[in-house]
């Protein structure tokens, strides 16, 4: 089994920064990825990340603002977010499978274990 810990959430004015974490533990993971689910929306794909960190995806809404990266030897995996909208206010849940195929994985059915989430609000 696998636990994942999401931490780095807050609250945080229009234009400002925050950066997640993911603690993993448990059996060995490999594609990695961050989703977040709003107040009556669906949960949508933000970033993944391939076992060595040399493939990463993103959405086209946070492209540019975000990155996604990973420090396998603290088992963490990091969302910098930057340049924070209103829009991006969200849970944001950090994601995990054991497949190592990056390219594509951006559905929510693609990855087996889930964090419990953390809240970013964006205020304007």
């Amino acid at each position: 089994q696998v636990q994942l810990v999401e931490s780095g959430g807050g609250l945080v004015q229009a234009g400002g920064s925050l950066r997640l974490s993911c603690l993993a533990s448990g059996r060995t993971i490999s594609v990695m990825a961050w989703f977040r689910q709003a107040p009556g929306k669906e949960r949508e794909f933000v970033a993944a990340i391939s076992r060595v960190g040399t493939y990463t995806n993103y959405a086209d809404s946070v492209k540019g603002r975000f990155t996604i990266s990973r420090d396998n030897g603290k088992n963490t995996l990091y969302l910098q977010m930057n340049s924070l909208k209103p829009e991006d206010t969200a849970v944001y849940y950090c994601a995990a499978t054991p497949s190592d195929t990056a390219r594509g994985r951006t559905a929510r059915s693609q990855y087996d274990y889930w964090g419990q989430g953390t809240q970013v609000t964006v205020s304007s």
